[in-house]
């Protein structure tokens, strides 16, 4: 049981809930007119799990001299598990994401194999996005906006029908969650300053300070709130209503909690992000609920 929770931990549950939530989401919405397929749902999760624990525990692995100043609860930063057993869980969930993914198909298993790859590079030299706010940003976006829910759903919409077209009603998402994936680069390193300062990572709110960051991330999150309220007017997505005042509602609940944070308090902060996570929780649960209605 300690073992579990020290993998739990490891795992970053709140990317691990994000992930099981994207995945299952874009399945849901891929499977509104075809009948289902759980081996394909399970299988597919697997790969994704597996691949989201190889690069956090990769990012772990790679900055244990930061994370002692930054987050010095997580495993290895703590002392409860060592960098041995740590690279030992990357590469077991690495081969693991990736012998499930060619049990598919080849594009899919390409697929895997590229966010692994940019994964890599977010925390490994040469490259270490995660040293650059632009690089470390775009990496994310591109990741969680494009390749997760482009490639998911065409995954799952071949697997079922043979066709992976990608219909125009899942490009809100792709651009609201490349927009939402910037805010979460921008506000996870605002309390991050002191480590990041000492080891010279120049994220947004070391270079630009924590305010200019803070607002940077206020204002694209707001966009892609807006731009799911004007797609469901302009008729793109079903049940417009639906899309529109529920987004507006949570754009509202955003801007609020936005407007009360200190950015100068690490502990309100810290809470703000989270609370933006559950953001991100919610809005695939209720982007497929609106095709079901």
């Amino acid at each position: 049981m300690r073992f579990l929770r020290t993998l739990w931990q490891f795992s970053r549950p709140h990317t691990i809930i994000g992930s099981f939530l994207s995945i299952t989401a874009l399945y849901a919405i891929a499977v509104r007119d075809v009948p289902g397929n759980w081996p394909l749902l399970v299988g597919s999760l697997v790969a994704a799990l597996c691949c989201n624990v190889y690069i956090t525990g990769l990012n772990q692995w790679a900055d244990v001299e930061v994370d002692r100043i930054n987050k010095p609860w997580l495993p290895i930063a703590a002392g409860v598990l060592s960098r041995r057993q740590g690279m030992i869980i990357v590469l077991v969930c690495g081969f693991l994401a990736l012998g499930f993914a060619a049990w598919f198909s080849w594009t899919f298993l390409t697929l895997i194999a590229l966010i692994m790859g940019i994964g890599t590079a977010y925390s490994l030299p040469p490259l270490k996005f995660k040293r650059h706010h632009l690089g470390a940003a775009a990496a994310i976006a591109l990741v969680r906006g494009l390749m997760v829910n482009v490639g998911f759903y065409q995954h799952f919409r071949y697997e079922l029908t043979g066709n992976g077209a990608l219909e125009p009603a899942v490009w809100p998402l792709v651009i609201f969650v490349a927009a939402f994936s910037l805010g979460i680069a921008w506000f996870k390193d605002i309390p991050d300053t002191q480590g990041d300062k000492a080891y010279s990572f120049g994220t947004l709110a070391v270079l630009a300070g924590r305010r200019p960051a803070f607002v940077a991330g206020v204002v694209v999150v707001s966009v892609a709130y807006l731009a799911v309220v004007v797609a469901a007017v302009k008729g793109i997505l079903p049940a417009p209503a639906f899309y529109a005042v529920s987004h507006l509602w949570f754009l509202g609940m955003f801007l609020w909690q936005a407007w009360r944070l200190k950015v100068e308090d690490d502990k309100q902060v810290k809470r703000f992000y989270y609370f933006f996570w559950g953001l991100f929780f919610v809005e695939y649960v209720v982007y497929a609920a609106g095709f079901y209605m």
